[in-house]
């Protein structure tokens, strides 16, 4: 019986409630030029949190809207109380709750990640299988990148001096497609049970990123940095797969970085002469 994952699945049901409460009538701010926060995820974080704090009161807790705790603890939990704010403020209903554990060393233990809004509850503890509302979920067994559907983000600022554009022109070409959904952890979460092949993203965080590597992990995938290098929790871009693209993608990755047979992105005046 997991000593996590019960209490971790009522907190983030509990949570996503919470959000539903607010969909469709929240305020929009900005914490900087695009970046937005509303007062869902401030009251999600108050909830989550307090939750954490009242079930294991020894351990760390570092959180998006800005929870941080700090224990001498062996472990400490990461949360994002809203992963896809962004989609949350426009009424786009693809967003969720991540929670995770992690020891002092970065070694994921438990994660929870519950869409509200299809009632889903991806939950997983190392060493056992990732579950999907109950039921084990593994990642695909599509074994060419030609085959595959990926998932990516971008940024919500300094947009204009990250590159990924120049990877999904790249890996859009070379596969079935790239879906830009607005939630990494709903994307690694994708990877695990199998709807996407593979997923990457620049610059994410802690707290996007643990409890979808976690269930990635141990529903059979891989999750590395660009490089095949391993993935730390302090890693900022992901590479996560079913396993067996995972080299074709670092090969693509490798040739992208150092330009290597690019596309070139198409001309807006070229365009505009021959589509009539």
């Amino acid at each position: 019986m997991s000593q996590y994952l019960p209490d971790l699945e009522t907190i983030a049901r509990e949570a996503g409630s919470l959000l539903m409460h607010y969909f469709g009538r929240v305020t929009i701010e900005y914490k900087g030029e695009v970046d937005l926060v509303t007062e869902a995820d401030r009251a999600s974080e108050r909830l989550i949190v307090e939750r954490l704090r009242a079930r294991w009161p020894e351990h760390g807790i570092v959180a998006e809207e800005g929870t941080r705790r700090e224990t001498e603890a062996e472990y400490r939990w990461y949360v994002d109380p809203l992963d896809g704010t962004t989609n949350f403020a426009h009424g786009y209903p693809v967003f969720c709750v991540s929670i995770a554990l992690a020891r002092r060393d970065g070694q994921l233990e438990a994660g929870v990640l519950y869409d509200p809004t299809r009632d889903e509850m991806f939950a997983a503890e190392r060493g056992q299988d990732a579950t999907l509302n109950g039921r084990a979920i593994h990642v695909s067994k599509t074994s060419h990148l030609v085959e595959s559907i990926l998932g990516t983000g971008f940024p919500s600022h300094k947009r204009h001096k990250n590159p990924n554009i120049f990877f999904y022109h790249h890996i859009t070409l070379r596969s079935h497609g790239v879906r830009r959904a607005g939630s990494a952890a709903l994307d690694l979460a994708n990877v695990a049970c199998g709807r996407y092949d593979g997923f990457w993203e620049f610059n994410l965080n802690p707290w996007d990123t643990a409890a979808g590597v976690l269930l990635v992990q141990e529903a059979g995938g891989v999750v590395t940095r660009f490089d095949g290098s391993p993935f730390r929790l302090d890693s900022r871009e992901v590479l996560a797969s079913n396993g067996i693209i995972h080299q074709e993608l670092i090969t693509q990755f490798a040739d992208i970085f150092a330009g290597r047979d690019l596309e070139e992105l198409p001309s807006i005046p070229e365009y505009v002469k021959t589509r009539d």
